[in-house]
């Protein structure tokens, strides 16, 4: 009965004395450093985001981005109709400049964009818009955005008016602090970003790609 007891016990201990071991083992194989960091954050009061890196900052950023946009050819915040099923559409280069807020694992910010079209219809765009999403890791960001858009047609002349409603996108940003790009709350750096946002209801898509440089 003893023995029985004995390697009951013996069996309940081992998968806690495993992972302890596994961990003693892996600081003495050379993270005392990551040890002693993590001691000194506890010490000094720094927060940190649940993969270790600093859970709050403000990080002012600007970016230039290339795409196109392509419009419905349905009523769409007012601009007039093409006939024989024409759709406006054109590429562009925009500038944006924002601030992102780190939260912890996630973030929210504000970013104002103006575009300028180099081919087709569309003569100029500009807007703002607030963003919101989750950090995977220190220096990629996952998020939604929405906002205000104007846009300007060159196909409609000279005198045309601009026309406005609200934006909606969904984009991603990467750049990988391991090979040399800075994080969200690092001192600068860059990031890659791909987004996708819509005007009026899903009543256009563009697809934008580009650079964002933080600081």
């Amino acid at each position: 009965m003893r023995n029985i007891i004995a390697v009951a016990a013996l069996s309940a201990a081992l998968p806690l004395a495993v992972p302890a071991f596994a961990q003693d083992s892996t600081y003495g194989a050379g993270s005392a450093g990551t040890a002693t960091t993590t001691s000194a954050q506890a010490d000094s009061g720094t927060t940190t985001a649940p993969d270790g890196t600093r859970a709050f900052g403000i990080e002012p950023y600007v970016g230039i981005l290339g795409g196109w946009e392509r419009f419905d050819r349905q009523e769409n915040a007012g601009i007039p109709v093409q006939p024989n099923g024409y759709r406006y559409d054109g590429s562009l280069v925009q500038g944006v400049v924002g601030v992102n807020v780190p939260l912890g694992p996630v973030f929210v910010g504000a970013e104002g964009n103006v575009a300028k079209g180099i081919d087709g219809d569309i003569d100029w765009e500009y807007g703002a818009a607030g963003r919101v999403g989750l950090r995977a890791g220190e220096s990629g960001l996952i998020y939604g955005k929405v906002g205000y858009q104007w846009v300007n047609f060159d196909r409609l002349g000279n005198d045309s008016r601009d026309y406005h409603a609200m934006t909606y996108g969904l984009g991603v940003e990467v750049g990988p602090k391991d090979i040399g790009l800075g994080g969200i709350t690092g001192n600068s750096g860059v990031r890659l970003r791909v987004e996708m946002n819509t005007f009026n209801d899903a009543k256009s898509f563009r697809p934008m790609a580009g650079v964002i440089a933080h600081f």
